[in-house]
């Protein structure tokens, strides 16, 4: 294991040389009878079973950036989506700090790099019973710095790959967390407007012909909206707006930089 990164106060580090997955470690220590505090950081070199949406594996080979950070923020559900958000406008932050361009956001979790995806967020979290406040929420990212996998349905790619010298994970992980607690800062004062607003800005696709994959069916129409509660509005072809809450998004073939 490489010197450990230095992490903002309120930040406290769990260093691995592998694990099966950071953000199964953030949650299995968040629910510990001695239950992990709020800003504890899992960060692993390697991830032998990492996941991403809806329990997809996501490749974790050596030389990436694989983190999760588990909060408690005493926030009711409804807007922790914006917690997703901030992950993903820290990436952006830290991806251009590395000399990346052409930087964008793809709703909901994803961040691109040119037209391809760079780095992924997978929020999780856990309510008990009928409560409307999460006992935990864990975010976790994965950013593809040396390596990317080859024959993804969206393309995917790496800081390496478009050549950029990519940082060692430790160095990637001090610049993500510290960005990352900017934005969780301003999320804690301004709630989920407050992050949404400089999240729109960066949003590929609005305006644009779209197709979103969500549970048994995939619909089309323009992406009309990002909504005030972080949810897409899709407006279909006979007119009516969808408002879709979670989904997988693709672009219409040759809208490389739809807006």
């Amino acid at each position: 294991m490489t010197a450990a990164p230095r992490l903002p106060a309120g930040f406290a580090l769990v260093a691995l040389t592998s694990t099966e997955s950071t953000n199964e470690e953030a949650k299995r220590r968040g629910e510990s009878p001695d239950a992990a505090p709020d800003g504890l950081v899992v960060w692993a070199l390697e991830q032998r079973a990492g996941k991403g949406r809806r329990g997809r594996g996501w490749i974790s080979p050596p030389g990436n950036l694989y983190s999760s950070i588990l909060l408690r923020p005493g926030r009711p559900l409804g807007e922790i989506a914006g917690l997703g958000f901030a992950a993903a406008l820290a990436i952006r932050d830290s991806l251009i700090a590395w000399g990346g361009r052409d930087v964008a956001l793809k709703w909901p979790n994803d961040v691109l790099l040119g037209a391809s995806k760079i780095a992924g967020v997978l929020l999780e979290s856990r309510a008990n019973g009928s409560e409307k406040i999460p006992e935990w929420v864990v975010v976790g990212a994965g950013i593809n710095l040396a390596s990317h996998p080859e024959g993804t349905e969206f393309p995917a790619t790496s800081l390496a790959a478009e050549g950029y010298p990519p940082p060692q994970p430790a160095q990637a992980l001090e610049t993500y967390v510290a960005a990352f607690a900017r934005w969780r800062a301003r999320w804690l004062d301004g709630g989920l407007a407050a992050v949404l607003e400089p999240y729109r800005r960066h949003l590929r696709g609005v305006g644009a012909p779209i197709s979103v994959r969500i549970e048994g069916e995939t619909v089309r129409g323009i992406f009309d909206a990002l909504e005030d509660d972080g949810t897409l509005a899709l407006r279909l072809a006979d007119g009516p707006i969808r408002r879709i809450s979670a989904g997988d998004v693709f672009f219409a073939r040759g809208d490389r930089e739809p807006r």
